[in-house]
């Protein structure tokens, strides 16, 4: 008896996994060679990106919050970002600004939510409209280009291998190590949970719950300053308009995918580390299969609801 609990308790904890395996399998009897190590490597930088955005909405939805803010995030980091590139010539201060602009902006994200008690729904779907105005305005519509001096070094940074593995999949997996240490082993990351799961109670033992429901956003504005600046360098020119748009849905979906209650309170990283490459072995499997791409995003909308109507069932049980 207490075997079957504990099977059916560790199906609920890894669902995710389960789901990992089951379109390894569909992936791999449509496509012969999607377990080379060359598919693997690809699967994983086309991954990275989304994939270090969607770490950081993590916590942000274990906390019991989300932020819809990102994606226009990306685009104002970036944009700037190549302006600071374009002046300095210097990668590492690129980097430097687009990690403290964007801790910045989540800080901006996370003062006006818990000091202004305002639903996170409603901030980050307006700073996401104005995010996205001000690049567009500071660029007159136009592209943020990088000079051709030093286009190709820059270029390199996220086109570029290591020990043959994509520099872009070895700093995701850097990354998502970095925040399960976060989680697992610092009072922040149990202070998240605990906001998550009771914010009134957790308040009443002493905890600053505005301070760790604000770190949350800062957090993930900060992860978005670095996705912004590999964003950068991959694309190596900035179109304000729509760099950036639907990777909030796309953050989202990953963490969905990854077991991640929607109302706060439990996930995992590693579930949202697979869950974003699961979100793109199915944009994968969509295109082996003709069907339109721009039916992704309907497919993207399901797959949120489904995994919401899951975790509501387990929650249930």
């Amino acid at each position: 008896m207490n075997k079957n609990i504990d099977i059916k308790k560790f199906y609920s904890e890894y669902t995710f996994v389960f789901s990992f395996l089951v379109l390894m399998v569909i992936a791999t009897i449509i496509n012969h060679s999607f377990l080379s190590w060359t598919n693997l490597s690809t699967l994983l930088l086309q991954s990275s990106i989304k994939g270090i955005i969607a770490l950081g909405m993590t916590l942000v939805i274990i906390s019991g919050q989300i932020d819809l803010s990102v994606g226009s995030q990306s685009a104002l980091i970036a944009g700037l970002g190549v302006v600071v590139l374009n002046k300095t010539e210097s990668a590492i201060i690129m980097l430097i600004f687009c990690m403290i602009f964007g801790a910045f902006l989540g800080t901006i994200n996370g003062v006006i939510t818990t000091r202004g008690k305002i639903a996170p729904f409603i901030v980050t779907l307006a700073t996401m409209s104005a995010y996205r105005s001000i690049i567009v305005q500071l660029g007159q519509g136009g592209p943020f280009n990088i000079n051709m001096s030093i286009l190709m070094s820059f270029r390199k940074i996220a086109s570029g291998k290591t020990l043959g593995i994509p520099n872009l999949a070895i700093i995701f997996i850097l990354v998502t190590i970095c925040m399960m240490i976060l989680t697992k082993h610092t009072k922040f990351g149990r202070y998240v949970y605990a906001v998550g799961s009771n914010e009134h109670a957790t308040f009443l033992t002493g905890v600053n719950v505005i301070r760790v429901k604000t770190l949350c956003f800062t957090l993930v504005g900060f992860l978005t300053g670095i996705s912004s600046f590999l964003l950068a360098s991959r694309l190596t020119s900035i179109t304000a308009a729509n760099v950036g748009m639907s990777f909030e849905l796309d953050a989202i979906a990953a963490v969905a995918i990854g077991g991640t209650s929607m109302s706060g309170g439990r996930g995992k990283i590693i579930g949202t580390f697979l869950g974003a490459i699961m979100l793109q072995m199915i944009e994968g499997i969509l295109i082996a299969a003709r069907i339109p791409p721009f039916l992704s995003g309907l497919v993207k909308g399901v797959i949120i609801i489904l995994a919401v109507i899951f975790q509501s069932r387990k929650n249930t049980d």
